[in-house]
């Protein structure tokens, strides 16, 4: 059943061994251009947050590394199609409103993907770059979170290897969003989910494994 269209996945970001953010969802896509999974709102998930409650923003960057850290069981706020295109170091995730009106798309720059199937689970797994791009229906864009990408390059335990990678990935998507090609090209605005795809209660036994690269 992995893989298949209305299969469970996993999708989890790392810092460094550290999950840090797990969803689950159903693949709505898989072929040559990649893995789509679909990620409605009240989606089981987790954040990692401090163990004394603080979420991350709250917590100066310079002690992240080696404080305790828990999980915050919120669930997902928002309905998302979270798209992950093989070999490449950047998601693009399309926003819907509650009436499942697309509203833009989100490019998160990231390790590329690692797909893994165990225990009768399958997920993928990444790594945060931090750095993002806000793009609207008519593709303005614009980046997000630059100043927190070059401020946590100071650090030793930040899980950003390569930084002009990062960059060379933002640049790569820049391109395809200014030239409304794929994925930015109308593909998946109109999506609608199976109604027979049930929401989880919880996220399944095992969602927290080691990662898979």
């Amino acid at each position: 059943m992995a893989w298949e269209i209305g299969s469970s996945a996993l999708r989890r970001h790392f810092e460094n061994t550290q999950m840090s953010r797990v969803w689950v969802g159903r693949v709505a896509a898989n072929d040559d251009r990649g893995l789509l999974i679909w990620i409605p709102h009240g989606s089981p998930a987790r954040d990692v947050i401090a163990a004394d409650g603080r979420p991350f923003v709250d917590v100066p960057f310079a002690d992240w590394g080696h404080i305790e850290k828990s999980f915050d069981p919120q669930p997902w706020s928002g309905n998302a199609l979270m798209f992950h295109p093989p070999g490449v170091a950047f998601s693009v995730w399309w926003f819907f409103t509650d009436e499942l009106e697309f509203r833009g798309w989100y490019v998160n720059l990231e390790r590329p993907g690692t797909r893994w199937r165990q225990d009768g689970l399958a997920g993928i797994d990444t790594v945060d770059h931090d750095l993002d791009i806000v793009v609207q229906p008519d593709h303005s864009w614009e980046l997000k979170d630059e100043e927190q990408f070059e401020r946590q390059l100071a650090y030793d335990h930040y899980w950003v290897s390569d930084p002009q990678a990062v960059r060379a990935a933002t640049a790569e998507a820049i391109k395809l969003i200014e030239a409304g090609a794929f994925p930015f090209d109308g593909t998946w605005c109109s999506f609608r989910p199976d109604p027979q795809w049930v929401l989880p209660a919880e996220l399944p036994a095992g969602w927290d494994l080691p990662r898979a690269f």
